[in-house]
């Protein structure tokens, strides 16, 4: 049968109970007309699947400001490719992905997760990305439609924009994945204009369905429905999660009683079967075959290396050569941080730290320091560990293996668990100290929690999330600490009990056992790391950010690396003017040491084989390809876009157009970098530019030749700008492309731009306007090298 004829055999209630989840992860599978269970899974650095836990690894690749920092769409779109085999391992159908909100402020919590603060760029890395992915039969939601760009107040915050920079700036990614075919789009938890997301018709069906024909499926952000009638008429397809929420028999009364016409379910239900067709859910069709086995472990290398952006490097420190030692500084260094934290978690089978991977070098004598501590929560104990989930009489349900001390189960608890009985959860694990002295231990969550240690309870408390606000419980949890004095080489048993139980059937249980070693104070750590670094040839300091700084849920209050990691730096590169800093973050920070320093490194959150990619670009088997897809701010204050807290529920978006580098250009201040900019290992002359009209936009070609003497890699950006243009940026990113050439080579590359470049939005609609534009060639925004006059009629 099709799919018409499908929709036929499904009374009203069947037809219902597929628009809302089984679970929190699947929608409902229905034997008698050929539907399997839909499963979804939270990406987009890797595929969690639908237990949040470290018991089934995923491939970790770096963040997605990574992944834009390329301005490779290929090598995106070969990430994507190894999404949709990590997927189908997994049995999932829908990866919740790719994230392509706009970088409107750098404080915004989710930043890292974002693409770029470019709708251009975003939105190519973007279609990129989706067509990668579903070119391996699994379907994208490209998330969260529309101007959900910042943390604060998410849930019922109200944001106020033009049409203008609506259409221009932050539907403009979207109406890009649109056209790559994108299978789904997640709407918002947010109100844009004073209407929810979930429930906007103008922009769900009359923008996404109807002006721009997709026939893919819109499901909410998780349990973003508020309205059974509302968002159902609005254009919302699914309700996540279920069964629990406002549709099921709350939206079969309604369509019983004439409040919400059967066709507009029955075209909710089409496009679920779409992809379930799509995804080779549905009937005896096979699933798509996966365009070739990719090497995980190798590609996350690969593209981490590609996104690494040098910023800085003076007398041409990098990459290293005749290095003998090395000191290796930061806490980062022993522990990257290799993601941001929330739905954005995944749990890769093995990390490798700069530590690990610069000591795999031979030849090179590789000096640990820790520096300071910036984190202020503990990190879970890196041990393996055993979680039981307990009846209320103490017998144990079922028993589940993790990787390390760290419990997350959020809505499906795993196999075997009698939820119906289940009254807690308790976590066992032993350890052996390696010194002498007092161990900090701590528990992070929210709940009632008790820690024995070899059955004496040092700690029984009842810790409360912050503010009460059980979203913020899970993704910032408070903690509790307790100091154990330990001896060296004797093992201790550790067991954490949490108190739990299930809320609308399903589980919601985030807790975890820290350790930390006993430490010196912060300032003999920073003396310690300035006299290694005096005595090694190069001192690399990696400064990173924290789970408390940036992640979903909540936004940053400064761009200031946290602790006294800045101390830090300085203090090193007092010691060794040949200091290199590494900095380890996926949105910008404050570099109050920058022209201390011989060299800056921005390795974003890069990911699982961070270690092994950060050796291969600082000993030069790599270059290092990024470009920054975002400006970098030298000092918070000189932002030009920076709020991000409502105020009386709404957030302004009165900038219009003018968001990252249009801002800064306005403004007249200089930023520490520009939107663009990134350094390789070699030098590049561009010699020559022709621009020419074309039926629907432009063709631009660029000669470039590599005059270094190492192959390399350049990003050619084209920019637009136009003369008597005041309601509009100085300048915009039309086009680029990746070059690659050996020593001496000159290669061609030509740039189409799109139509769309060389419109506007006006209250009729999109407008070409006509003229003399600008086209400059540059190696970034600031750093423009050709220019050429192209006049364009209508």
């Amino acid at each position: 049968m099709d799919i018409e004829e499908l929709i036929g055999e499904l009374d009203l209630p069947s037809k219902v109970r597929l628009l809302s989840g089984a679970g929190m992860w699947s929608l409902p599978a229905m034997p008698e007309i050929g539907l399997r269970r839909l499963v979804m899974s939270d990406g987009p650095i890797g595929v969690r699947g639908e237990q949040w836990s470290s018991s089934d690894p995923s491939i970790a690749l770096p963040s997605p400001t990574a992944l834009a920092a390329t301005w490779d769409v290929e090598l995106v779109r070969r990430a994507g490719r190894l999404l949709a085999q990590e997927a189908r391992r997994k049995g999932v159908h829908v990866l919740l992905a790719p994230t392509i909100n706009i970088h409107r402020s750098p404080l915004a919590g989710r930043h890292f997760e974002c693409l770029s603060e470019d709708p251009l760029l975003t939105g190519e890395i973007g279609a990129a990305y989706v067509e990668g992915v579903q070119e391996g039969g699994v379907a994208t939601t490209p998330k969260h439609f529309v101007a959900n760009d910042f943390e604060t107040e998410r849930f019922t915050v109200n944001v106020v924009a033009g049409e203008r920079a609506l259409r221009e700036i932050y539907l403009a990614p979207f109406e890009r994945v649109v056209q790559a075919g994108a299978w789904g789009v997640m709407a918002a938890y947010n109100s844009t204009n004073g209407t929810t997301m979930t429930e906007h018709g103008a922009l769900l069906r009359g923008v996404l369905k109807g002006e721009w024909g997709f026939d893919g499926f819109v499901v909410s952000d998780w349990t973003a429905t508020r309205s059974t009638e509302a968002a159902a008429l609005g254009g919302l397809d699914v309700a996540m999660p279920g069964p629990y929420g406002p549709w099921g028999d709350r939206l079969v009364e309604a369509v019983r009683q004439g409040r919400v016409p059967e066709s507009v379910v029955d075209d909710k239900v089409r496009r679920v079967l779409r992809l379930a067709e799509r995804v080779g859910a549905l009937g005896d069709a096979p699933p798509r075959a996966l365009p070739g086995p990719a090497d995980g472990r190798a590609l996350a290398r690969e593209v981490a290396a590609r996104s690494f952006t040098l910023l800085r490097n003076e007398g041409g420190l990098l990459p290293l050569r005749g290095v003998r030692s090395v000191a290796l500084i930061g806490s980062a260094a022993a522990e990257a941080r290799i993601m941001g934290g929330g739905s954005a978690q995944v749990f890769p089978d093995e990390i490798v730290s700069p530590l690990r991977g610069l000591r795999r070098r031979e030849g090179v004598d590789v000096r640990h320091a820790l520096g300071n501590e910036p984190r202020v929560r503990l990190a879970p104990l890196a041990a393996p560990a055993r979680a039981l989930f307990l009846s209320a009489d103490g017998e144990t349900l079922a028993e589940h293996p993790l990787r390390t001390a760290e419990a997350r189960w959020i809505g499906e608890l795993p196999p075997g668990v009698d939820a119906s009985r289940m009254a807690a959860v308790e976590l066992r694990t032993a350890f052996t100290p390696e010194v002498c002295g007092p161990h900090q231990f701590s528990i992070s969550g929210a709940g009632v929690f008790t820690l024995a240690v070899d059955g004496h309870t040092v700690l029984d408390e009842t810790i409360l999330p912050p503010d009460g606000d059980p979203v913020s419980g899970f993704l910032a949890p408070p903690e509790r600490r307790i100091v154990v004095e330990l001896e060296a080489g004797a093992p201790v048993e550790l067991a954490v009990h949490h108190a739990t139980s299930m809320l609308n059937g399903m589980g919601f249980i985030a807790f975890a056992l820290g350790h930390a070693d006993p430490c010196a104070d912060d300032e003999t750590l920073i003396a310690e790391a300035a006299g290694i670094a005096a005595g090694a040839d190069v001192a690399v300091v990696v400064a990173a950010t924290t789970t408390e700084v940036e992640s979903e849920g909540f936004d940053r209050t400064s761009l200031a690396l946290p602790g006294r990691q800045d101390e830090l730096i300085s203090r090193v590169a007092a010691a060794n003017p040949r200091t290199i800093v590494v900095v380890n973050a996926g949105s910008p920070v404050e570099m109050p040491w920058l022209d201390q320093v011989a060299a800056v490194l921005l390795t974003w959150f890069p990911g699982q084989e961070a270690g092994d990619a950060l050796a291969d670009v600082l000993f030069g088997d790599a270059e290092p390809g990024g470009r920054l897809p975002t400006t970098w701010p030298a000092r918070t204050e000189d932002v030009p876009v920076l709020d991000v807290t409502p105020v009386g529920g709404e957030v302004h978006y009165d900038e219009g157009l003018f968001v990252g580098y249009r801002a800064w250009e306005r403004t007249g201040r200089a930023p520490a970098f520009w939107f663009g900019h990134g350094l390789g290992y070699t030098t590049w002359s561009y010699d020559s530019v022709a621009a020419t009209p074309v039926t629907g936009g432009a063709s631009v070609t660029v000669a470039v030749t590599n005059t270094g003497e190492r192959a390399g890699r350049e990003v050619v950006q084209v920019y637009l700008s136009r003369v008597s243009s005041a309601d509009r940026p100085s300048r915009w990113l039309a086009g680029f492309d990746v070059v690659r050439a050996e020593p001496g080579t000159t290669v061609l590359t030509t740039v189409t731009l799109p139509e769309r470049a060389f419109q506007e939005w006006t209250e009729a609609g999109w407008r070409t306007v006509p003229g003399d534009y600008t086209v400059e060639i540059g190696h970034s925004v600031a750093d423009r090298r050709l220019t050429a006059t192209l006049t364009v009629t209508v």
